[in-house]
């Protein structure tokens, strides 16, 4: 009884294996498109090394990108609460938020991340 078992079990063993020998080697797709040899958005060249360096731009204007989104979710509810809560305290906090804002974008406009340069 024994014997059976181990010779069923490396019988499903095998055969385990052999579908997945197979199964690389059928998934392995060698063709070339265009898709492929063009450089990604960002502007790496697929083909060469991932390591190379990149412009600090493209960073900085995602940063920029991230940090506005962020402040544009956190608008939304002040412009739900404008009824619910005291006038003077929602324009100061509102007037605030959009005064830091705006000093976010002079600095970002002072220091030269908002032109775009090759």
């Amino acid at each position: 009884m024994i014997i059976l078992m181990t010779t069923i079990l490396i019988l499903i063993l095998m055969f385990s294996n052999l579908l997945m020998i197979l199964s690389i080697i059928l998934s392995k797709k060698s063709f070339n498109d265009r898709e492929k040899c063009s450089p990604f958005e960002c502007g790496f060249d697929p083909k060469s090394s991932a390591r190379i360096p990149f412009s600090l731009h493209f960073f900085l204007i995602t940063i920029i990108f991230l940090i506005f989104d962020v402040e544009i979710a956190l608008i939304f509810p002040i412009i739900y609460l404008f009824k619910t809560v005291n006038f003077l305290i929602w324009m100061k906090t509102s007037i605030f938020f959009i005064i830091i804002l705006l000093l976010g974008v002079y600095h970002e406009w002072n220091q030269n991340m908002l032109t775009w340069t090759n």
